[in-house]
This record gives C-alpha cells, sequence and structure tokens, in this order.
C-alpha cells in the first residue's frame, strides 16, 4: 500500500483559511508522518481516511504556528479579568496524551476519529511468552 503524498490543492480545498509557505507544508506534514505512521505498516489501513487524518495534523499545526505567532495562550481561557488585563489557560481534566490535540478543534477531531486505534486489541492465541 503507497504512502499518502501531501497535495496542497486538496488541503487547501479543505482548509481554505490557511496561508503558508510550501516549505511550511512540507515541514508540517512531514511532522504529522511522524504522529501517524504514512508506511505500508500504518494502522490506518484505508488511504483516504489516513490522508484525512494527515491533513487534521497538518491543520493542526498550522493553527498552533498561528497561535504562537499571535502570542497566543495554550489551552481554554480559564478565567480573564479586564482592569489591568488577565488572562489564564488550562487543559481541564485530560489525560497527558490528549492535552497536546485538544489545543484546537483540528487536534481534538484527530484525537477522536484516531480513538478507535488507541484500544486494546485482543490477539486470538494467547500469550506470545507462552508459545516459545
Amino acid at each position: 500500500m503507497p504512502a499518502v503524498v501531501f497535495d496542497k490543492a486538496r488541503f487547501q480545498a479543505a482548509y481554505p483559511e490557511v496561508r503558508a509557505s510550501d516549505a511550511q507544508f512540507a515541514m508540517w506534514f512531514t511532522q504529522a508522518e511522524s504522529l501517524l505512521d504514512n508506511t505500508d505498516h500504518s494502522i490506518v489501513k484505508k488511504l483516504e481516511e489516513r490522508e484525512m487524518l494527515l491533513f487534521l495534523l497538518v491543520r493542526h499545526f498550522a493553527a498552533l504556528a498561528e497561535r504562537a505567532a499571535q502570542g497566543g495562550l495554550v489551552g481554554r481561557i480559564a478565567s480573564a479579568t479586564e482592569g489591568s488585563v488577565s488572562v489564564s489557560a488550562d487543559m481541564g481534566a485530560v489525560g497527558s496524551n490528549a492535552a497536546w490535540y485538544l489545543q484546537t478543534p483540528y487536534g481534538a477531531t484527530y484525537w477522536q476519529l484516531t480513538a478507535k486505534y488507541r484500544r486494546f486489541r485482543y490477539v486470538l492465541g494467547g500469550c506470545y511468552a507462552r508459545r516459545r
């Protein structure tokens, strides 16, 4: 099974609001591939699904970069005051693995769509160690 190749036109059709250089897109796609295996050994077998998940990760990286460029906070707004301006953010009650993804709607969508791949899988035939 081949790997997904980043198609900038398809990505921008899905996320027209993203403006970035080809180098940024290439870097974000490479980062996405480090989080989701994009080889024959990927747990995500359908190329269409894998492309969608990789696109969500690229959009997540783009959103994080946009937020960082604007001096934004990480997490949801927990409290805000107006006089002398004070804002605090937190991630809420989420696991440490999920926290990074839940910073953007795209990461949260990726996290939810990949939940089926993070579940325990039973392998029929017993324990490998006992078969030796």
